[in-house]
Parts: C-alpha cells; structure tokens; sequence
C-alpha cells in the first residue's frame, strides 16, 4: 500500500493532492499582529497548513548559546529565540486563530518543554526540525504522544535518520521525511533532489517530502515532479520585514503559484503513453492520410509520383500505411487531391 497520513480531515501521501506548508517559523519577531497577519494571508491565497516554532529558551539552550551567531544572523541564536519566543498563552490563542481559519496548525517544538507544551495544546500533529532529528530523547518524547509526525532530515545520512525512524516505528507513528539542505539560502546545486529517490529505498513506508530554503519555488516545484508529498518553505507577509529567515522566504503572492504549481504538477503525473480517446478532434485534423498527387486511371500501379500523404486525418488509409500500398494498382479512377479508400484498390 503507498503510505499515507491524516492530519485532521487531510490525508497527506501518495495519492493526495500535495500538502504546501507555509512555514511562518519565527518571522513573526515575537509580534502576534505579525503572526495573525501572515495566517490571514497565507488563508487568502489557498494555503492548509500553517507552521511556527515553539521555543522556550532555558530549557532549549545552556547559557553559553548565547555566544552562538547562526550563519544568517548577527547576533545570537539565544537572543532571536528570546525575542522571538511566544508565551504559552499566545501560542494557545494563535492556534485558536489558525484553526479559526480552517487551517491547519503546526508548530516545532525545540525541547522537551516545548514538545510537552504543544501537547497540552491539543496539536494534532508534531514537525520535528533538522536539528533534533537526531535527537534521539527529543523524537522518543514526541513519538510517544502518538500523533503523526514530520520530520526534516537536514544535516543527516541515512544511518542517523534510520535511528529516530525506528523510534517512530516502535510507537507505531504515521510519518513524513522531508528531504533538507540546511543552508540559508540552499544554492541550486545543494538541494539535491535525488536524495528523494534514496529516501524512499531506504524508508519505503514514509511519507516524502522537501523542506526548502532556496530563494525561488523552482525546487519545489521539481520536487512534487519527483512524488513529494509534502512541501514546506519559509513564509512572510512582507520581504521588507527585518527577521534572520526573511531572505529565504516567500511572500503571498509566491505562495499562492506554489500551491497552484503544485497541484498541476500533481495533476499531471502518472498515467501511460497511450492515445487518449480525448485526442481524437486534434487527430481528425492533425494526423495525414494518402491521397492523390496526380489523376490515376483505372489499373495504373501507385507510386512515389502518384500518391503522396497529406491532413487532414479523416481519410481511409493513414499515413503510416503509406509504404504499404506503393505498387498496387488502382482499381477505378481516382482525381488529384483525393483521399484514396481501401475500395479503390486492387
């Protein structure tokens, strides 16, 4: 069977229409007017799922982080997540919000507070970054709630992702793998689409996907072409906002063709190399038949001189018949620029 999940009403997998994930992250800066902002958004142009960060700092990092500058920052992984941590009460109310959308709610918990306040939450579903996917105890924790589970592989082989799938198994969670390169932004030469070959050889019961951080959908879009089911990017309401994650994300109108260019995409896979009955008006005028190139007389022979192949495709004997014919002789009179029919042959 091809694997699949539910989140809610939505079934996620082979076979599904695939799940665009607006990834709002921390690019709210800690504002809960930015945050409802971009929910509003992301609602506006057909977006289902939603996805923010749930940090609570002291038991996420040791004091010494505060050292720490991520590459695509200037100043320190403790600070941005200080100031753009939410409380639990706005975490509760944001959720409330989103789902008052119709959409749905998804938030990554960076530590055991976090994963244990997203449970008292009532998330339906758990995303685990690239950073604890080997975090063994973190995964464990997660997958003991019991709820699906998409998990980002970012910085990982095969053998590290094994572990926490294992885990995932041992609980008998429904899960997601999306494939990642943890660069900010990814060159194009670093996605590496075709790890989503290797991940489904390696892990044929997940759920696949890509969680991308280049700075165009082009990615994205080559991934659904691929079979991904889920895809997940960054996401804001305004590129002029100040925020470490702005340059890798997508606005509203970037969202919209994401969601767009990936259900067409999706439409068009599958299928064989077949003639469709559909095809038939276009062939009726495209496709040629053999006809007439001079007046032929009764019993003269058919020859390259005589007979030729020409549209439109209504005739009796199509082009491809052409060579089959070439000798025969003619068994009545037939004009120039007629199409010849079987009965006019010897």
């Amino acid at each position: 069977m091809m694997p699949c999940f539910r989140i809610g009403k939505r079934y996620i997998g082979e076979g599904y229409s695939p799940l665009v994930i607006a990834e709002v992250g921390i690019n709210h800066e800690g504002s809960l007017d930015k945050a409802f902002q971009m929910v509003d958004d992301a609602a506006l142009v057909g977006c289902e799922c939603i996805k923010f960060q749930s940090h609570i700092i002291e038991d996420e990092m040791v004091p010494s982080a505060q050292n720490i500058i991520p590459s695509n920052a200037e100043e320190s992984i403790w600070n941005i997540m200080k100031r753009c941590s939410l409380l639990e009460g706005e975490e509760r109310e944001l959720k409330k919000y989103v789902e008052s959308k119709g959409l749905i709610f998804l938030s990554t918990p960076f530590s055991r507070a976090a994963a244990l306040r997203l449970e008292r939450l009532g998330v339906e579903a758990y995303k685990i970054g690239s950073g604890e996917c080997n975090n063994y105890p973190l995964v464990e924790l997660i997958a003991s709630f019991k709820k699906p589970v998409i998990l980002s592989t970012g910085m990982n082989d095969i053998a590290s992702i094994m572990v926490s799938v294992n885990i995932l198994r041992k609980y008998q969670v429904p899960f997601a793998l999306l494939h990642c390169t943890s660069m900010y932004p990814t060159p194009y030469d670093k996605v590496r689409l075709g790890a989503l070959h290797q991940l489904k050889a390696a892990f044929p019961d997940a759920v696949l996907g890509l969680s991308d951080h280049c700075k165009t959908i082009y990615p994205c879009l080559g991934a659904v072409a691929l079979g991904a089911s889920i895809i997940e990017r960054h996401f804001t309401s305004d590129k002029a906002w100040p925020g470490p994650d702005i340059p890798i994300s997508m606005d509203p109108k970037e969202l919209g063709e994401l969601i767009y260019g990936s259900k067409a995409i999706y439409k068009a896979l599958g299928g064989t190399k077949d003639i469709l009955p559909e095809e038939k008006p276009t062939i009726d005028f495209a496709y040629a038949c053999v006809v007439a190139e001079t007046d032929i007389k009764q019993g003269d022979i058919l020859t390259e001189t005589n007979i030729w192949v020409k549209r439109p495709g209504t005739g009796e004997i199509p082009a491809s018949e052409y060579r089959s014919i070439l000798g025969r002789k003619a068994k009545s009179n037939i004009f120039a620029g007629n199409q010849i029919r079987w009965e006019d042959l010897l």
